[in-house]
């Protein structure tokens, strides 16, 4: 039973969220990316002030723990840090990819998702071009293959798509649907990552005292940050 601001800032969405004995009171959310910075503060102090609540009555903060976009990350690692330092809270590290698992199992009819013990579930976050970062889950949300980055082609996820439906979701899923044809590959729209669909699993997270250590505790990149030089000044 607690109270947990949840940060989620690990691809494009940058998103908060209140929530009490994991139900969201609060939320704030903006889609169009490259805000991160300067949004995550505003929306927290927005989310206690709508809740009449102030930080010291938190018992714990929440931050997307990737895999995800390394600037992302790192503004919410950075800020939930800061926090829980100034604050004296624990933190708790969720899983970008898990959280948008839960939150498809969590809303099957919505979904309109058949009932079928057999399913697997793909959550793709884009790491640009053909790559992503995804796992496998099944439907009690266990995981079922590691965290990776892989190169989408024709060829991709067969052995799992030959005995088993499917789901893929998530910002990356949609620039594969070309690529994975297989008749068990199901797509389904829509789905992001979000502050909202970690608070469950932060709950849960709490009530087993599995906290990360505020000091020490970086987020899973998955791959090291890679700077780019834009076209137009390679000639420069």
């Amino acid at each position: 039973m607690a109270l947990i601001l949840n940060i989620e800032t690990s691809t494009d969405v940058c998103s908060v969220a209140l929530a009490r004995d994991g139900a969201v009171i609060h939320a704030r959310e903006n889609l169009t990316g490259q805000n991160h910075a300067m949004l995550v503060t505003v929306y927290i102090n927005e989310v206690l002030e709508e809740s009449n609540l102030t930080m010291e009555q938190i018992d714990a903060v929440a931050v997307s723990g990737g895999p995800g976009s390394y600037t992302g990350l790192r503004i919410g690692v950075s800020v939930a840090k800061g926090i829980c330092y100034a604050s004296n809270l624990p933190l708790i590290a969720i899983s970008s990819l898990e959280a948008m698992a839960h939150f498809v199992i969590n809303n099957k009819e919505n979904l309109h998702i058949p009932e079928n013990n057999n399913l697997l579930l793909c959550p793709m976050i884009d790491a640009r071009r053909m790559e992503v970062y995804t796992a496998f889950y099944d439907v009690n949300v266990v995981q079922v293959r590691k965290i990776q980055a892989d190169i989408i082609d024709h060829e991709s996820y067969l052995s799992y798509l030959n005995d088993h439906p499917v789901l893929f979701f998530g910002n990356g899923a949609l620039k594969c649907r070309d690529a994975i044809t297989h008749p068990n590959a199901v797509f389904v729209n829509g789905i992001t990552t979000s502050a909202k669909s970690m608070a469950p699993l932060a709950e849960k997270e709490f009530n087993l005292k599995k906290f990360v250590d505020v000091a020490y505790y970086e987020p899973f990149y998955l791959k090291d940050f890679v700077a780019t030089i834009p076209v137009k000044n390679i000639f420069k």
